[in-house]
């Protein structure tokens, strides 16, 4: 990426990444459209719901699996075969560990976090038992996590994505079958979902297993190197506790959302996933220009980095802007895919048409927190969207409560975190090193003409 078209390397980079995501939310997409479609309005409350509490554990696992990714990319780049053996080995046990206590805590946290988030009586049951079964089979999708991170690390992005299309695929089918065909509710689309991971979970160690090259898993030397671990530990650690603090927030406002009741609960869930596809270009397009900005800024070339970081802001804001009006016109029929009744489709509408406009924000405060990854500087991104979206809006949304808990206003609780967000991550982002190298440079030769001036002079 430090030479070339910009625009054209930036979109080599984010469509495959787009394919990707977009597979990875069919899981629960289709979860959400069958359950809505053929069992019912609290059935679709209770699997909407409940993706906060499981993002959870599985936000804290991806970190790892992120900082897992960075090590093994390093030791891979520089040939250093004992230390990637020893990363990798390291890396699965410490998976296979952090699965099993998941395991047990997501579990045991099931209905303490439901109560917590007040949900409804005639949603509490489906939701748990939906939780419960996603818990007892989360080893799945955090061994295809970690596994397929492996993959990438080491140059291997095509199997990951072909494993994520099979099993999403999978649990189409399976989410049809068990539903339609055996007569099951929330509980048959739960196993759909673990079962179609756990597919792709094995996919992908089978090709780790069976590999001859330095990264291949040879289940009888796995252990747990201290020095791997804390380096790992170290990168993905900060990122993993991130979206575990900010989908523990989310807890509290999912529970204002359910002060609503079902069919706001059910409108909130169906928006949510069109939420979900609207946002996925933007994520692409954040970490393309986290490697454009981290190669270029490598390369020194501070101009490019940030000609790339404008190019990128531009082609989220294009993208978002006609995604955005396409929801919104067609939201109606867009909702209908996911339920039949007028009540949540009015709660889903609203949604839609309040919080739509301001995606375009998001573009910015991704985008820039993008860049400031690829100079290095990943502290401040964290620090600044805990900040806006879990203290901001926790605050916000108390306020709001003391005020008497409008329906208006607890759904630009989303918004009014995203617009904090941008605004101080742009500040950042033109106080970073990519524009301070430059005001020095600027600085240096103000200097030196004053300096030729006044020798001049005298």
């Amino acid at each position: 990426m430090t030479e070339g078209v910009i625009w054209r390397r930036l979109l080599e980079f984010s469509v495959p990444m787009v394919i990707g995501l977009l597979f990875q939310q069919l899981y629960n997409v289709v979860d959400t459209v069958v359950v809505g479609q053929f069992v019912g309005k609290e059935a679709l409350a209770a699997v909407g719901s409940t993706g906060c509490i499981i993002n959870m554990l599985v936000g804290l696992c991806s970190g790892l699996a992120t900082g897992a990714g960075v090590v093994i990319s390093q030791y891979f780049g520089a040939h250093n075969d004992q230390k990637l053996h020893d990363a990798v080995h390291t890396t699965i046990l410490a998976t296979i560990i952090i699965s099993i206590v998941a395991t047990g805590v997501g579990i045991l946290i099931v209905k303490p976090m439901l109560c917590m988030m007040q949900t409804p009586t005639d949603v509490f049951d489906d939701a748990t038992v939906y939780l419960n079964i996603y818990f007892a089979g989360m080893t799945g999708l955090l061994v295809y996590n970690m596994g397929s991170g492996i993959l990438r690390a080491v140059g291997d992005s095509v199997r990951p994505l072909y494993f994520l299309i099979i099993s999403a695929l999978i649990n189409i089918a399976l989410d049809l079958g068990f539903v339609l065909i055996f007569g099951m509710g929330v509980d048959g689309v739960a196993y759909a979902t673990i079962i179609s991971q756990i597919i792709s979970a094995i996919f992908v160690m089978t090709v780790l297993t069976r590999t001859k090259e330095c990264y291949g898993v040879k289940w009888s030397q796995l252990c747990i190197k201290r020095e791997e671990l804390a380096k790992v530990l170290s990168i993905g650690l900060p990122s993993g506790i991130q979206q575990a603090v900010t989908s523990f927030s989310n807890v509290f406002v999912q529970s204002y959302i359910n002060a609503f009741q079902s069919d706001c609960m059910a409108g909130w869930a169906a928006y949510g996933k069109l939420d979900a596809f609207i946002g996925l270009p933007i994520n692409a397009i954040a970490l393309a220009s986290t490697t454009f900005v981290g190669q270029n800024y490598g390369a020194k070339n501070m101009e490019r980095a940030k000609r790339g970081t404008r190019q990128s802001l531009l082609m989220a804001l294009g993208v978002t802007a006609v995604l955005c009006a396409l929801t919104m016109c067609f939201a109606r029929p867009l909702l209908h895919l996911f339920t039949q009744e007028d009540g949540v489709i009015d709660f889903g509408q609203k949604f839609v048409l309040l919080i739509s406009p301001f995606y375009l924000c998001i573009c910015f405060n991704q985008i820039y927190a993008g860049a400031l990854r690829g100079i290095g500087n990943t502290r401040v991104p964290v620090m600044i969207m805990l900040g806006s979206f879990v203290v901001f809006r926790q605050i916000y949304l108390y306020v709001d409560k003391l005020l008497g808990g409008h329906f208006v206003s607890v759904a630009l609780a989303y918004p009014a975190g995203w617009v904090v967000c941008s605004i101080l991550m742009t500040v950042c982002y033109l106080k970073s090193d990519l524009f301070r190298k430059q005001k020095q440079a600027g600085e240096q030769k103000i200097n030196a003409n004053s300096e030729y001036s006044g020798g001049k002079n005298e």
